[in-house]
């Protein structure tokens, strides 16, 4: 029998991990989470730090503050609702993963928020009543909340897991299985010239690439190459309005709000140049 062991497919098997995370109350041991996809708990702890950049406790801890935003009536309800044990182990949890102290974290808001970690490291969703608003990624939570604050500074912003957990799912499946263009509602703000340009790029096909040269033929405006570069620059939600698929004239990738690396990530697999799940990514 051959001792070579079963290759994993690691930005799956990291994707089940953080889903076992999310669905428990931050109680659960590395040990029990490894067990339930059958990895080991050491190299859990270690693909999971070198892939996703947090450990999982601290993703735990994290997800836990996210809750606290939502619960009880108060903040000092909440902090123990969340599962802290005290209001100081709380406040400096918050400061460390987010920056930002419970009280401040559930400041009755209109935009509903839920963030998570992704292959593509965290990502952060928010969403009116009427569509997805928002969506980025990055390496810190912290800043990634408060650029979307920045980006809404007379909105409301709450906490809305339940709300967004369908939609959340789908993209973060998208990032690692690209099968078909994300179909979700949108509520995004812009110019007359940038709404045209997202449209435009909701238009171009899975595996497919264009150049900002050949939307702005596209949209009868062979002149405004560097607008339809900025309204690139500015689009407001990854993946749904793909603007990762916009290239140089000369075929290399340009700028990409978060991060190249991401870009040539999406747009290796969206051409089918992924490994196969059985094997290492």
């Amino acid at each position: 029998m051959s001792s070579r062991k079963q290759r994993i497919y690691w930005p799956r098997t990291l994707l089940a991990a953080c889903r076992e995370i999310e669905a428990g109350d931050g109680a659960s041991s590395l040990a029990g989470i490894a067990a339930g996809i059958n990895v080991s708990a050491s190299e859990l702890h270690r693909q999971f730090t070198r892939r996703l950049g947090i450990t999982p406790r601290a993703y735990a801890e994290a997800l836990r503050l996210h809750r606290l935003a939502r619960g009880g009536k108060n903040t000092l309800d909440a902090i123990y609702d969340a599962g802290f044990e005290s209001v100081t182990t709380a406040y400096n949890a918050a400061a460390r993963a987010l920056g930002a102290s419970p009280a401040k974290l559930r400041k009755t808001i209109d935009i509903g928020w839920w963030m998570g970690l992704s292959d593509l490291g965290w990502m952060l969703m928010a969403a009116t009543d009427k569509g997805i608003c928002w969506l980025a990624f990055g390496n810190e939570p912290g800043a990634l909340l408060e650029e979307m604050r920045a980006a809404f500074p007379k909105a409301r912003l709450h906490n809305d897991e339940e709300r967004l957990h369908g939609w959340f799912e789908q993209v973060r499946e998208f990032v690692l299985l690209p099968k078909e263009a994300l179909d979700l509602p949108l509520d995004v703000q812009g110019t007359a010239f940038q709404a045209s340009v997202w449209q435009a790029l909701r238009r171009i096909p899975l595996g497919k690439t264009v150049s900002y040269t050949q939307v702005a033929k596209e949209l009868d405006s062979p002149n405004s190459v560097r607008a339809v570069a900025s309204a690139c620059g500015r689009n407001p939600v990854a993946l749904v309005i793909p603007c990762h698929r916009v290239l140089g004239s000369d075929g290399r990738l340009a700028g990409y709000r978060w991060g190249l690396e991401r870009k040539a990530r999406l747009l290796e697999r969206e051409r089918g140049k992924r490994s196969g799940e059985s094997a290492e990514d």
